[in-house]
């Protein structure tokens, strides 16, 4: 569905010292620094996938997915959405996308978002039947009724993050672009897209691409991920290799009856311990779970225990220093 092959894109940046003489001279002779945003970049993307695009500060996300949205023209390599070049193909394609980017709107701030909902519905020629069907299932599933005629400027961000996505989707589009549609969200808000985003892509098969550095909207919606940094593509593979990769460690929390007795297992570090609750640090390169469980019941009388993986920060933090970024 989504192929990119070696995509390149360098922008110019002004540059000039501080102070009147610099600014001075910069309006008779301006200085250039180039950037590279892209280097080589290239993947593969199938229908129905849901990938996370992550990467730190200024590594290329946004500059990708505004590429295959057709909104920038790379310097050089190919993009194929659908059988289409989405800079050369323009109108055709924004008819299989819908783009969220965060930190910006497609909503007119000052009319309700109804309006807007027509208007979009007008650029898009979206059949009035098919409308008024996506219209109700993204109002019911948002929960937008009590917010659809209000100004969009009198929203919080929560509600207009909601109506930014269902703005994305009333044409019906097979791949969705998400840039960062988290960012500030409250931690209900968060759930309710996160659930939404999952209900769409199992239910219409709708591609989504995710660039986000909120690891948890990775670790609850892409079984995919692609690192980029320095402008390249640096990891290209499943979120549980990443797990048996760096995530060797893990943290056994465990209820007992109470004892006084202090709490040794070997090859294991104790985190935390009350004469009721104890955790501890397990390594397992070193020693398997069910044998740290085994000798924590020989040793205690167990009334429950809990085991949990390392962060999935904690995880991409070991990835971002593996590859120096």
């Amino acid at each position: 569905m989504i192929t990119v092959e070696s995509l390149s894109k360098t922008f110019k940046v002004a540059k000039r010292s501080p102070g009147f003489k610099s600014a001075a001279k910069a309006l008779l002779r301006r200085e250039y620094t180039e950037i590279e945003a892209l280097r080589n970049v290239s993947f593969n993307i199938n229908e129905g996938e849901v990938v996370g695009y992550i990467g730190p500060n200024g590594a290329g996300k946004s500059t990708t997915i505004k590429i295959m949205s057709g909104i920038l023209v790379p310097d050089g390599g190919e993009c194929r959405i659908i059988g289409r070049t989405p800079w050369k193909e323009r109108i055709a394609h924004v008819k299989n996308i819908g783009v969220v980017f965060g930190q910006r709107s497609q909503l007119w701030w000052d009319v309700p978002v109804i309006d807007s909902f027509e208007l979009l519905k007008d650029i898009y020629r979206i059949p009035q039947r098919e409308y008024k069907k996506n219209l109700d299932m993204l109002v019911e599933t948002l929960d937008m009724a009590n917010i659809i005629n209000t100004p969009v400027r009198q929203l919080s961000l929560g509600q207009r993050m909601r109506c930014e996505i269902a703005a994305s989707l009333l044409h019906s589009p097979r791949i969705l672009f998400l840039d960062e549609p988290t960012i500030g969200l409250d931690a209900v808000s968060k759930i309710a897209v996160r659930n939404f985003i999952k209900s769409i892509n199992k239910e219409k098969k709708v591609t989504v691409i995710l660039t986000t550095h909120d690891m948890n909207d990775i670790e609850a919606l892409a079984e995919r991920i692609l690192l980029i940094g320095k402008g390249r593509i640096l990891y290209d593979g499943g979120l549980n290799s990443l797990r048996n990769r760096f995530g060797t460690n893990k943290t056994i929390t465990v209820d007992y009856v109470e004892n006084n007795r202090p709490l040794e297992i070997m090859s294991t570090k104790l985190l935390y311990w009350s004469p009721e609750r104890a955790s501890l640090y397990v390594d397992t390169g070193k020693i398997n779970v069910s044998e740290v469980i085994s000798m924590l019941s020989e040793k205690l009388e167990l009334l429950d225990v809990t085991v949990e993986n390392p962060p999935i920060e904690e995880i991409i933090v070991k990835l971002y220093k593996e590859y120096e970024i």
